[in-house]
């Protein structure tokens, strides 16, 4: 039996015991597909208000006919076909469809408008994703329909086979309708694009000649034949990154409260369940345990064509709301208990306790599995996992997902992936379901890294690596490779090292670094976070910390291209928070950082380290370092709207730097500008989600310094 096939046979048993009568069964059978079914739904409908009640009429309508359901293996199907029908009855139902769309803005903000608010459009996603937001107003409901089928596939909670069952379509059938969907998408995204450039094409400005902003049918054909046959436009619409690509760092859309409430209502009052039933009266601590309800602070805003996770954090400057893409569903956060490290030296090892994964959802399914009690002659399936996942690593091929099961790997030598994913077939590496799985790496000798990456197209996902005596985790030139939620510490040399020439497209998200320290007492060994020794473009470092490592935070240093910084906050640190330069010589690049914080390390908030280029930064705090806030002697830094406040050293800045809007420009500033100077909540456990806490800690409310927003 393939695991596929053994979480299938599971399904089917709950399904069993579900027509046989049991109430526990049916719990958790429609506690564990509601989300898939509230995702698919969600995002076909763009959003619409009538999103809960569709949901409420589909699992309605499944728990009615669970009875008469004769091939129980085939529950997922039936059900994703159900979803798919009410979907459609919903849509012939709606008699203004256009409607919803018009209030779309036809345009994006002027790129030369003010800093502060293209900043707030920027929030929301960067680049092509924002693009891609874009895009789906333009496509039809059947379009919008398929893409709501096709994203679950793609995050893996549907299969190929699921999808077409739903359109009562052959698999091949389905995988020709996916790729005229995808088409249809890539061209609405020129159009975008075309739509958005200024100075904006003479002849497209011509062609927009009554047209009233609303993305209908019509429209959508002739801008994109205009693109298409444009030599101005159809240049714009090339360089696309794959949907998969994009679609990768968005939410996966949390069941909200409210729905739990009115589905169970709606059991009783229309299923002919007795109020005294269970069904589904565990559903809300269920989803609660897997944290897909994210709670009362948590609500849903629609941006564009796709629905977005936001929490309600401080804003940045001039913005009236956060709109803050979340993570995908496939992980959960690591949540380490933290202790504040002293800003004079960072803390011994036990003073910062060992991190652990939150309870959360992992990959539900996958295609090896490896386990502490497995063992590598098995085969890899659920029933018979590997042991080690260096065997893991050396089986998997292109599209498959490796989960590991909770527990602690202690590897006696340093593991090596080198087999690499394509853009439409990843490779993921991911804790399993709620399960904590923890890579003590102490066993390996000291000039082994415990883990060496060289591949492209890998998602890294939930995992905990401690005690490496030298590195934890080092890819070396890896491409489009996503890191999100780990934890890292009490590694000797680093936690996360990105490296070597080919470093292109990676993001490191959600993660804690924390701890990293030669413990033979070698000082200002170890840091956080690194991207160093190398080049390469696209490489984004988001949501993170570093905090109590024995040299720096966020380490660039001698990486020969921009990398962007955003969101991520280092603290505690024996040297500096943020290094953006050095190597001999120091290798000038253009880092970009924005809404980051640099407090209590024992050196520099944020340093050039000898970097000479145009460094920006934007709506950054550096808060009580015992070196300078912002020492920026040799790059012709452009800062803009910083706060540097209680640093033991004034501002160190080149005479070619820009400086607008920054604190040190202006009166009145001191620590009571700050809402608080607590850091205790910002240095506590991620929220549910996975992102940084919410606090007001050394927010200031007035546009000036990191929003200290958790995305």
């Amino acid at each position: 039996m393939t695991q596929s096939q053994a979480v299938g046979h599971d399904v089917a048993r709950l399904v069993r015991d579900a027509q046989g009568g049991s109430a526990g069964a049916l719990d958790e059978l429609v506690a564990e597909h509601l989300p898939l079914v509230y995702n698919i739904i969600g995002r076909a409908l763009d959003g619409h208000p009538d999103v809960d009640d569709v949901v409420q009429e589909t699992m309605l309508r499944s728990i009615r006919a669970l009875p008469s359901l004769r091939e129980p293996d085939r529950y997922r199907s039936w059900l994703v076909t159900i979803a798919y029908r009410q979907i459609q009855l919903h849509l012939r139902s709606r008699s203004v469809t256009r409607l919803r769309r018009a209030a779309a803005p036809a345009e994006l903000p002027d790129p030369e408008g003010d800093f502060a608010e293209r900043a707030t459009a920027e929030i929301v996603v960067a680049d092509q994703r924002r693009e891609l937001v874009q895009a789906v107003h333009w496509l039809d409901d059947a379009d919008r329909t398929l893409l709501g089928l096709w994203w679950q596939e793609a995050a893996g909670e549907l299969t190929r086979g699921e999808l077409a069952s739903a359109l009562k379509v052959k698999p091949k059938h389905a995988a020709v309708r996916v790729q005229r969907m995808k088409a249809q998408l890539d061209a609405a995204r020129g159009v975008v694009r075309a739509l958005q450039v200024r100075p904006r094409c003479p002849e497209l400005n011509s062609r927009l000649r009554g047209w009233d902003g609303a993305a209908d049918p019509l429209w959508r054909k002739r801008l994109v034949r205009h693109v298409r046959e444009c030599p101005q436009c159809g240049p714009r619409a090339q360089g696309l990154l794959a949907p998969e690509e994009l679609l990768l760092g968005t939410a996966a859309l949390p069941v909200p409260v409210l729905l739990l409430g009115a589905l169970k209502s709606g059991l009783i009052a229309k299923a002919g369940l007795s109020a005294g039933t269970s069904v589904l009266a565990q559903v809300q601590g269920f989803l609660h345990h897997k944290a897909l309800a994210v709670g009362t602070a948590a609500t849903l805003a629609v941006s564009g064509g796709l629905v977005y996770a936001v929490h309600q954090t401080d804003t940045p400057p001039g913005a009236a709301g956060s709109v803050i893409a979340l993570p995908t569903l496939t992980t959960r956060p690591l949540t380490p208990e933290t202790v504040r490290p002293a800003a004079s030296a960072p803390p011994s090892p036990s003073a910062t306790p060992t991190a652990r994964p939150a309870a959360g959802l992992g990959v539900r399914t996958a295609d090896i599995y490896v386990a502490p009690g497995g063992k590598d002659s098995g085969d890899g399936s659920l029933r018979r996992p590997y042991a080690t996942l260096q065997k893991a690593v050396a089986a998997v091929r292109p599209g498959q997902t490796i989960a590991l099961r909770g527990g602690t790997y202690r590897p006696a030598a340093g593991i090596t992936i080198t087999t690499s994913g394509t853009a439409a077939r990843p490779i993921v590496l991911s804790n399993y379901r709620d399960e904590r799985p923890v890579i003590d790496a102490s066993g390996i000798p000291a000039d082994q890294w415990a883990v060496t990456q060289r591949t492209a197209y890998w998602t890294v996902q939930g995992l905990e690596v401690r005690g490496s005596r030298s590195h934890a985790y080092v890819c070396r030139a890896c491409r489009h490779t996503v890191f999100r939620r780990l934890s890292m510490h009490d590694n000797v040399r680093s936690g996360l090292m990105l490296r070597d020439p080919g470093t292109t497209g990676n993001q490191v998200l959600d993660s804690d670094f924390f701890a990293n320290r030669d413990p033979a007492g070698s000082d200002k060994v170890g840091i956080g976070l690194g991207v160093q020794f190398g080049s390469g473009a696209g490489n984004v470092i988001r949501g993170n910390r570093a905090y109590g490592n024995a040299s720096t935070g966020i380490d660039l240093g001698s990486f020969g291209n921009p990398v962007t910084v955003e969101y991520t906050w280092s603290y505690g640190n024996g040297a500096s928070g943020f290094a953006l330069g050095g190597g001999d010589p120091a290798v000038p690049a253009a880092h970009r950082l924005r809404h980051s914080a640099a407090w209590d390390n024992a050196g520099h908030g944020f340093t050039d380290e000898g970097n000479t280029a145009a460094l920006q930064l934007t709506n950054n705090t550096a808060f009580r370092n015992r070196g300078t806030g912002f020492a920026m002697p040799d790059a012709a830094a452009v800062l803009r709207a910083n706060a540097a406040v209680d640093n033991a050293v004034p501002q160190s800045l080149s005479p070619s730097a820009t400086e607008v809007r920054n604190s040190w420009q202006q009166d009145g500033w001191s620590a009571a500008t700050f809402r608080s100077t607590d850091p205790a909540a910002a240095e506590g456990p991620r929220t549910a989600a996975g992102t940084l806490p919410s606090t007001d800690f050394i927010t200031t409310g007035n546009g000036t310094g990191a929003s200290m927003a958790g995305r």
